[in-house]
């Protein structure tokens, strides 16, 4: 039988257990070149990739790292996008999208 002190002591337990589980589930998903928000914005993982006849606003050295809408530092591989759902884009990637940091 289990006494109500051990059932008391135990709820801490389990709200830690469903908060840290709820945190990691909650992570962004990392974008993916075919999400349809991917493709119309021309979306690529790595900058030197983008088909610049189609997307001639690319400029070398433009991406995501030092794009306005990049929500890491500059220094994180991948961080979370405001123009692709908040889905986490590669820091070398580059989109149409793409405005300069203020």
């Amino acid at each position: 039988m289990t006494s109500r002190r051990t059932f008391l002591a135990a709820i801490p337990a389990a709200t830690l257990a469903l908060a840290a589980a709820r945190t990691s589930s909650a992570q962004a998903a990392k974008l993916e070149e075919s999400d349809t928000a991917a493709a119309s914005l021309g979306y690529k993982h790595d900058a030197s990739k983008v088909d610049t006849k189609k997307f001639a606003t690319y400029v070398t050295g433009r991406n995501c790292a030092n794009c306005q809408f990049y929500q890491g530092k500059a220094t994180d591989a991948w961080a979370a996008c405001a123009p692709v759902g908040g889905k986490l884009v590669n820091a070398k990637g580059w989109c149409a999208a793409w405005a300069k940091k203020t």
